[in-house]
Formats: C-alpha cells, sequence, structure tokens
C-alpha cells in the first residue's frame, strides 16, 4: 500500500454506504497506514471480514499532515539548493522558488486532505470503513460516535485493534497555548509563508520545518531547544553538523535553551493553515524576539485519553499514555488474546514504517490465531524493533540512523568498537556535490563481530540506510560485509572506507 495513493480511475466513490452489519472479524479504530496494514494482513486470503473506524481521514497523519507533505515541501528546497551548489549548473539557476507550485504539488499529493481514494482501496481489500470516533465499550466491543452524536456498538468476533495514534504536544510555557501557535499539522499545510518564525524543539519536526520554512521564503528562523544540542537523541556529530549547516542558511540555532513566555496579543484562527493576526513575542534565555509564527514542535501525546481503555482493565498512567504491547502486540493485563495496539499509541517507536512493520506481525498472528494455527513459525516469534528502528531526518544534510548510538550500545554493556569516516573523502559524494560535508559511523560488538548501529550525516545519505538496517537485523558479520563490494563511485563506497578504518 502506498500513502496518499492517487485514485488510478481518477473517480471519487463517494462516501462509504453504512455497512448493514455490526459485527466483523476485526475491527481496527483509526485509519492510518498500520491501521490499513492490520486491517489487510488479518483477512487477506480468506473469507473474514474487517472494519476500519475512523473520525478524520483514512490514511492517516502520515498522508494528510506529516510524512508526505512535508516531503513534498522538502524535496524542491533540497534540489534547488543542490542546483545552486554545482558549478555549470548553477548559473541556469535563476529567480526565486515558486512557493504556489510548490504548496499546489503538495496539495496534490495530499488529495487536498480528501480520502476517497484510501476509502476505495479499503473497498477493494475488502475492508470497510465506518465514520465515527471509536472507543472500547468492553470486550470486543467498540462504541462508534458519528459527527451528528449518535452512537452505534460494534463487535469484533476475533480481535480489535487500537491504530489511533498519537497528537501534537504543546508544553505549559505561559502563553503558548493561549497565542494558538502552529502544530504539525500547520505547517505542513501552510497557505503563505510567514516572515519570522520561532520553531519550539530540535528534534525531526522542528527541523525539517525550518529547513522548508527557511527554503520556501522565510527571512527569519530561529529554532530554540531546551536539549544541549538539536536531534539529542542521535549521535552528537549529527546535531553538530546540521546546526553549523542551518547557521550557514540564516537560520539560528539556540539550543539550551528553554522558553518562558510567549505573549501574543491578537489572534485570528483561521483553522488548518491559518495565518494568525498579530505578532507574538517569544522569550527564551532571557532574551525576546519578534516573530509573526511560532511553530511548536516538542513530542507528540499518545491519543490513548478517551478511546474506552478502563472498560477492558487497562490503565496506561504508568506508561505515560502509551499502550503497553507484548511482542505480538497484544495489550498487556488483557486476558483472551483479542486485544491489540499498533503504530504510535503504543509508544515502542514512533515513525509510519515502524507502524506498518508492526501491523504486518499482528496481522499475521491476528490470521494465525482465527485459523487455529499455531505462532511457532518466525514471523510470529517477536517485533524486532526495539534497538533496530531506521529513521531518516530529511533535511540538508539528510541524517540516517538505525541501531544502537555509542552511548547506549555502552549503557547496555556492550564490548563496543566504533569505526568513522568523513563522508566528503569518498569519491562518491565529492561527484555528487562540491564542498560534501558529512560523516558516517559504524557502532561494532566485538564480541559478535557484527554492527549495533550506524549514523550517516551527508546529502543523499538516506540512501545508504537500509543495506545498515539489513546489516544489523541480519547480524552480517564484518568479515561477512568485507565481501560486500560496494560500486564505483558511488556514495556507498564509505562502506569500504569503513571497514579500512580498522586495521
Amino acid at each position: 500500500m502506498a500513502d496518499a495513493r492517487p485514485d488510478p480511475a481518477g473517480t471519487d466513490p463517494g462516501p462509504p454506504a453504512p455497512p448493514a452489519t455490526d459485527t466483523w472479524d476485526v475491527i481496527v479504530v483509526g485509519g492510518g497506514p498500520p491501521g490499513e496494514n492490520v486491517a489487510q494482513y488479518a483477512i487477506q486470503g480468506s473469507d473474514r471480514t474487517a472494519v476500519i473506524v475512523e473520525a478524520e481521514l483514512v490514511g492517516g497523519e502520515c498522508s494528510y499532515w506529516a510524512c508526505m507533505p512535508s516531503k513534498a515541501l522538502l524535496r524542491p528546497v533540497e534540489i534547488l539548493d543542490t542546483a545552486r551548489s554545482m558549478p555549470g549548473v548553477a548559473g541556469a539557476v535563476t529567480g526565486a522558488i515558486d512557493v504556489g507550485a510548490v504548496l499546489e504539488r503538495r496539495d496534490s499529493f495530499t488529495h487536498h486532505r480528501d480520502d476517497s481514494s484510501q476509502v476505495q482501496w479499503a473497498r477493494g481489500a475488502g475492508i470497510d470503513v465506518v465514520r465515527g470516533r471509536g472507543r472500547l465499550a468492553g470486550e470486543k466491543a467498540v462504541a462508534v460516535t458519528a459527527a451528528d452524536g449518535t452512537t452505534r456498538t460494534i463487535r469484533a468476533r476475533h480481535a480489535v485493534v487500537l491504530s489511533t495514534g498519537t497528537t501534537a504536544s504543546v508544553p505549559p510555557v505561559p502563553g503558548l497555548a493561549d497565542a494558538q501557535p502552529w502544530t504539525s499539522r500547520d505547517v505542513t499545510n501552510l497557505a503563505e509563508i510567514p516572515r519570522r518564525v520561532a520553531v519550539i524543539g530540535g528534534g525531526v519536526v522542528a527541523c525539517e520545518a525550518a529547513t522548508w520554512l527557511r527554503g520556501l521564503g522565510a527571512e527569519e528562523v530561529t529554532i530554540i531547544e531546551p536539549a544541549p544540542a538539536l536531534l539529542a537523541k542521535l549521535e552528537p556529530f549529527a546535531g553538530e553538523i546540521l546546526a553549523e549547516r542551518f547557521e550557514s542558511q540564516g537560520i539560528t540555532v539556540r539550543t539550551a535553551t528553554p522558553v518562558e513566555r510567549v505573549e501574543r496579543p491578537v489572534v485570528a484562527a483561521t483553522g488548518v493553515g491559518r495565518i494568525h493576526g498579530g505578532p507574538a513575542a517569544v522569550t527564551a534565555g532571557g532574551t525576546t524576539i519578534e516573530v509573526d509564527e511560532i511553530v511548536v514542535a516538542a513530542g507528540r501525546t499518545p491519543a490513548s485519553k478517551d478511546i474506552g481503555l478502563d472498560t477492558v482493565g487497562v490503565n496506561v498512567g504508568a506508561a505515560h499514555g502509551f499502550v503497553p504491547v507484548n511482542d505480538h502486540l497484544g495489550v498487556e493485563g488483557v486476558d483472551g488474546e483479542w486485544l491489540y495496539a499498533v503504530g504510535d499509541v503504543n509508544g515502542r517507536a514512533l515513525l509510519t514504517h515502524m507502524g506498518k512493520y508492526q501491523s504486518r506481525i499482528a496481522g499475521d498472528v491476528i490470521a494465525a490465531r482465527a485459523d487455529g494455527r499455531p505462532l511457532d513459525g518466525s514471523r510470529y516469534r517477536d517485533v524486532a524493533d526495539h534497538d533496530m528502528v531506521p529513521s531518516v531526518v530529511f533535511t540538508d544534510p539528510q541524517v540516517a540512523s538505525v541501531g544502537l548510538t555509542e552511548s547506549a550500545a555502552r549503557d547496555k554493556g556492550a564490548n563496543v568498537e566504533v569505526l568513522e569516516y568523513d563522508l566528503g573523502a569518498v569519491a562518491g559524494a565529492s561527484l555528487a556535490r562540491d564542498g560534501y560535508k558529512g560523516r558516517a559511523k559504524l557502532i561494532v560488538d566485538r564480541d559478535t563481530e557484527t554492527l549495533l548501529g550506524a549514523t550517516f550525516v551527508g546529502s543523499d545519505v538516506a540512501e545508504l540506510l537500509h543495506s545498515a538496517t539489513t546489516a544489523i537485523v541480519g547480524k552480517v558479520t564484518l568479515d561477512t560485509l568485507w565481501h560486500v563490494v560496494p560500486s564505483y563511485p558511488t556514495i556507498s563506497e564509505v562502506w569500504l572506507r569503513l571497514l579500512e578504518s580498522r586495521r
């Protein structure tokens, strides 16, 4: 399945007719990519039935407010910057970026927040769609409240899956909530580029948003991060290289700087992509700056507060609101092996691809149990996402990582060896971009001679990540990696250089 996929027929099937039944084999609460995947995998190749309950748009956060629109905004900025840095090409690039065309292309990927093609896909896969907000109402029961306030209770024969995701967090900074700042949904769906922007946070969303805001014409962009570095959960050099690049692009980076208060006397909210009616004063680290817009990218809150977990005896307070699951994605503390939670709501890995991975596992488990088959195959044993989560920050430069950082590996007691190499010294990198700056780092387990982690920072390094993930998940030894020959001249040659560095 592709997210935000186009309608190949070019037709709108219209809203789904209310299903005639109130009972399905599998009920999925939440229609984002994980919800779609678990429904598909639970019923494919069988006569089982499934329904997705969705209060907003089928396709979820990723398709309309996160992955798809953000990457559609980032790619033009990346292409333009690459062209301007290439001798012989830079002179051919004149004028400013066409913001209107960029926003129009973004909207084509989100279908202007129209989910009819997603619904059409679900129907084609044998999955029903019920519009409304789903809430557990006891064992294998879900109460669905429609937009008109009416409620119906639907029931599952085999399984209920929670796939409700997360929502953007707004820190309790005095005046911040009253200033109605943009969250990730607003900044990916902006209609105009603010002139002056404060971005509160220094993680993936904050860094990507700062990249496209500056690239699309924001004159002043200031990142304010209370942690001591950008991308603080990754290898330290990643945040250092990115901060240096931001400063060269005119983005101000203020780390180790908590926001103290926000003042905004005039606010005119007009919905997603809104433009507020007045400037805001943001005080951080004892200094006040005036901005036209504030973007809050300070973490996510699990959407588990009002989904009826209390009706089945689940308390998520100790897990900070995340729904705890076992390695089959079954909700802990619930008897009968009927309740599952996939994707961001379980807190294991807040990434779309990991949610879809979990959903494939959960769907297979549900199908096996429905068929009375034992869970004795390797595909059912566990979910390998604890330490082996691949992720990419699509900034310029890109930051790609998988597995453990050096500090995390040492904290786990591993016998660590570190291999590092300057990516700019690789022939393929210098051909790709003049003045290429980047770095690669591998974390090796000396006892097993296998990789525990990998981090790459530089232009176009996202495509290096799958090979690293394969090596880590597959426990490929360094002796074997010596025979995995990289093509020349490509950036992948860094693998050879890293291995040579331990001689």
